[in-house]
């Protein structure tokens, strides 16, 4: 069984969301405390293989920096990323999925976003910021499984088409 995981970080470099997209149950969000080893673990229960776009340098060397979870000892690990560059497509996740077709609602965002609007929840309680973030983080994750499913040649899972969190 595979997971797509992004993580969201503060201008502290604390991880302020984990983002994880299982087809079989949808999207799953840690968030601010709820960030922990015990529950990522949780919401990776039966999964064999993690899906990331630049995990291999950013998400899985944090989370293990972080949280004392070594997720590339115990899981299988595809980063997309790679994947992308062996076929000339350059840039980050934002760049790929524009050129390849995929969309989202949060377009216009980028990684520098999520430090900024973790801020003016944590420090305003601006719950709108709180929201933008997740549903940015949501279609990272989201975006993956549909970005793996192209560089196979495959059609995405039915269930995946299902943006439910």
């Amino acid at each position: 069984m595979r997971a797509y995981l992004d993580i969201e970080t503060s201008f502290a470099q604390s991880i302020s969301v984990i983002g994880i997209y299982r087809p079989d149950c949808g999207g799953i969000q840690l968030v601010g405390g709820g960030v922990s080893d015990l529950n990522l673990y949780e919401a990776l229960a039966e999964v064999t293989t993690i899906v990331t776009f630049n995990g291999s340098s950013f998400d899985l060397p944090h989370i293990k920096r972080r949280l004392m979870a070594d997720l590339r000892a115990e899981f299988a690990h595809r980063d997309l990323l790679h994947d992308c560059r062996r076929l000339g497509l350059r840039g980050g996740l934002k760049v790929v999925e524009q050129r390849l077709g995929i969309a989202r609602t949060s377009a216009g965002l980028s990684g520098r976003d999520a430090p900024l609007l973790w801020d003016r929840y944590e420090q305003h309680g601006d719950k709108t910021a709180l929201d933008t973030l997740l549903v940015y983080n949501y279609e990272d994750v989201y975006n993956l499984a549909l970005l793996e499913a192209i560089l196979d040649h495959r059609s995405p899972d039915p269930r995946a088409l299902v943006c439910a969190f």
